[in-house]
């Protein structure tokens, strides 16, 4: 009998085989940097620097007095070239800063962000955001409501997105900060357990991370099975415990965070290292395909050019992985902290064109498949007929967007999109989960 550690999901083919033996390698130094302003949920920084300002590596460039938001920091020493708006890889349009940079660039040096004896705030001042693609202000998450205790750290290292290995490689090449992040968080909110959980499909990694492991930090393999690394489906695969409707993960006493999120709070508990950049895989249609460390603020078109540039037959470019990402409508978008991958899907792997849908059958796979018990379909109809209240009506809020729904729909109907735009409205109109 097949395991499930939690209701639903599908195993789709995993297409990690052409970067997972890739070791990081650092991708080249632009000369020129686009650093938005806006790199996280919450509030938009604003820009403390002016055009023709001399920046330094770590330097704070832009920031906001905001309870949710992080700073963004120069990436490289340089000058500001301007002041100005970026198309982003989300398809919004934010402030950013331009950057020229240095001709010669010290990667290991940075501005350390000062230690005023106060670990979460130092967190916040390094620009710490979640680096699995959800963004949110690492600090906050360690700053949980009154009344909600924290008892176990879980490191989320699953990494179930097809394509994607730079979480992989990372607790792979660097298992000794990954624990490190753990301790470091774990003691930060006064937690007695900490787990890094991670697929039984990366043994190596796994093999990396329990010998290193020290302070009774818990190594623990989790069946292969798509969203396994959602948050709501890892609390549930390990403490056996749901996330009640409409309340944060803190109430179960569980803290999650991603495994590069886990390094860069130690690096800056560590070294006051501001987070300036992140490891991103390159793969798909692409000439080397592999797991690059890239300043943040590089466009994804040089980046696509170090990879080797795109092979003839691409259909689609998308920023993330192909079930939760977004299909990009310019290559000239900069890398940003939540940007973990970037596909070049090949003709025949890449999913209909939304013309290509159909009317719902009614065979029932995505209610079936859905990891949060949701009924896809009914959502997806009232939103198709934008009947807003009607779509929140079916806990449209509680949609974690994995795309399993779109994934196993016969019609090929745009599912995910389509519940995100029933979501969108009713967080619009003030709807709470």
């Amino acid at each position: 009998m097949e395991r499930r550690a939690f209701r639903g999901g599908v195993h789709p083919p995993g297409h990690k085989e052409a970067t997972a033996g890739s070791p990081v390698a650092w991708a080249p130094v632009p000369s020129r940097l686009v650093v938005p302003l806006s790199q996280h949920l919450g509030a938009p920084c604003v820009a403390t620097v002016a055009e023709g300002d001399r920046v330094e590596r770590g330097q704070v460039i832009g920031d906001v007095d905001a309870m949710v938001s992080a700073p963004v920091h120069s990436p490289v020493a340089g000058t500001v070239a301007e002041i100005g708006r970026t198309l982003t890889a989300g398809g919004t349009v934010v402030g950013a800063i331009v950057i020229d940079a240095d001709e010669q660039q010290d990667l290991d040096g940075f501005v350390i962000v000062p230690d005023e004896g106060d670990g979460k705030a130092r967190v916040r001042a390094a620009g710490v955001v979640g680096m699995g693609g959800a963004t949110f202000p690492s600090v906050v998450k360690l700053n949980p409501p009154k009344g909600m205790e924290i008892k176990t750290v879980i490191l989320n290292g699953c990494e179930c997105e097809p394509f994607l290995t730079c979480d992989h490689r990372l607790m792979l090449e660097q298992p000794e900060r990954v624990v490190a992040g753990a301790v470091h968080i774990r003691s930060l909110v006064g937690a007695g357990r900490a787990i890094i959980a991670l697929e039984e499909n990366k043994p190596d990694a796994a093999a990396a991370l329990r010998a290193a492991t020290r302070d009774g930090v818990e190594i623990v393999e989790l069946p292969v099975r798509y969203p396994q690394g959602a948050e709501k489906q890892l609390i549930y695969a390990l403490l056996k415990t749901e996330v009640p409707h409409g309340k944060l993960p803190a109430a179960t006493g569980a803290l999650v965070h991603n495994v590069a999120t886990a390094v860069a709070i130690a690096d800056v508990l560590e070294y006051g290292k501001p987070l300036t950049e992140r490891i991103v895989t390159v793969t798909g249609a692409v000439g080397r395909p592999g797991n690059y460390r890239v300043l943040l603020g590089t466009l994804v078109s040089e980046l696509i050019e170090a990879a080797g540039g795109l092979s003839d037959d691409v259909e689609r470019v998308i920023s993330g992985g192909p079930m939760t990402g977004m299909a990009l409508g310019s290559l000239d978008v900069p890398v940003t902290k939540g940007m973990s991958g970037i596909v070049a899907l090949p003709k025949g792997l890449a999913a209909p064109a939304l013309s290509d849908d159909q009317p719902c059958m009614r065979c029932g796979r995505c209610p079936e498949s859905c990891p949060m018990s949701l009924e896809p379909y009914a959502i997806a109809n009232y939103a198709h007929l934008a009947m807003w209240d009607a779509a929140a009506s079916r806990n449209a809020l509680d949609c974690i967007e994995c795309g399993v729904c779109s994934y196993v729909c016969p019609t090929n109907r745009p599912l995910l999109q389509l519940v995100r735009q029933a979501k969108s409205a009713a967080m619009a109109k003030g709807v709470k989960a």
